[in-house]
């Protein structure tokens, strides 16, 4: 029986490979189609080229349950055409047996996907947004874990926090005298956008340094002008879709103690933790479809009807996260609805098939 599990598994794995490389491809392509309209100054067919090679691993976190559902359902599909699904049930191999090393292969998905997700995309998606910025930007230098880096004249600018509506929160200005060297720091608590390139500052804290004397001062409120502009802020802010689970956790965490809206990010990190379970059940769903052929259904249809309700799954899972942000709904149950309504029934459907 191990020769057969590890023969299913290593075929749906095949599969998912084959389909995930078909739907990274056509993604890229969309993208780069797009990314061809902004092509001119500083981001040439090189940065394009770069930039889709970072926001990769970002889009195959994305695409594993997809794949995992199309891999399976063609190739089990395959084996019940070809009769073999029938042959290792004759030879001993029970459906549980079937749906084992269905999960097994689910399992190997699974651990690459969060192994990506966590150490690789949220690296990767940062160096892209920076690629594109910088060469339509020379203003941005750096968008770290830490927070972003601007430059501005002799200032440099650290922006720890940004919230949803443009304005930013624990801000440090640094400011260089003409011989390069530090002369003002400047740490403010918020900073809120008050148009014609004025920003007000809150709760500041400024350092006067010089080689005589260092003087401390602070303010209630202190106007900030600049030239950085909420939109450009917003450019560089990394969707929450690609933090990494710590960087998810801290950030709800900091936007819940200053009181600030974080439902967003909540979905996004639930969604974070059910995505493993999405994968697994869009796997368990693919073997009802092909497993125990009756007649009067083909194998071709009951694999339509997976494919429908696999692609069914990405709407339903939108519709769902929109409906619990306008309603200020839980996260946690918004994110679990849909995989446990999917779970459902393909434990029912598994369950007619064993009858």
């Amino acid at each position: 029986m191990r020769v057969l599990t590890g023969y299913i598994v290593k075929e749906i794995l095949k599969g998912s490979l084959v389909a995930l490389l078909l739907l990274l491809t056509l993604f890229n392509l969309f993208t780069f189609s797009d990314e061809l309209g902004d092509l001119g100054g500083g981001y040439g067919l090189k940065q394009i080229l770069y930039y889709l090679a970072l926001t990769t691993p970002g889009i195959f976190c994305e695409l594993v349950p997809a794949s995992a559902l199309l891999g399976s359902l063609f190739v089990l599909g395959a084996m019940g055409i070809n009769r073999e699904l029938i042959a290792m049930r004759a030879a001993g191999l029970s459906v549980f047996g079937i749906i084992k090393a269905v999960m097994l292969a689910g399992a190997v998905l699974v651990i690459s996907s969060i192994l990506v997700s966590e150490f690789v995309a949220p690296v990767t998606e940062r160096m892209a947004k920076m690629v594109r910025l910088s060469a339509h930007n020379d203003q941005v230098l750096m968008n770290a874990k830490d927070g972003v880096w601007l430059r501005e004249d002799k200032k440099f600018i650290n922006i720890r926090k940004i919230v949803d509506d443009g304005n930013l929160a624990d801000i440090s200005i640094y400011e260089l005298d003409d011989q390069q060297h530090l002369h003002q720091a400047l740490h403010a608590d918020q900073a809120v956008f008050m148009g014609n390139q004025q920003w007000s500052l809150k709760n500041t804290r400024t350092s006067e340094i010089s080689i005589q004397k260092m003087g401390v001062s602070s303010q209630d409120n202190q106007l900030w002008k600049s030239s950085i502009a909420p939109n450009l802020l917003k450019i560089v802010v990394v969707n929450p879709n690609n933090l990494s689970l710590v960087d998810l956790v801290s950030y709800v965490n900091y936007l819940k103690k200053n009181h600030q809206k974080s439902h967003v990010f909540e979905l996004a990190l639930w969604g974070r933790i059910v995505n493993p379970l999405v994968t697994l059940v869009m796997l368990l769903l693919s073997a009802p479809f092909v497993i125990g052929v009756k007649r009067g259904v083909s194998v071709c249809e009951r694999m339509m009807i997976g494919v429908v309700i696999g692609m069914g799954f990405n709407i339903i899972d939108k519709i769902v996260g929109h409906i619990g942000f306008i309603y200020d709904l839980s996260p946690p149950l918004m994110a679990f609805i849909p995989s446990l309504t999917i779970l459902a029934l393909a434990l029912f459907a598994l369950k007619r098939v064993q009858e």
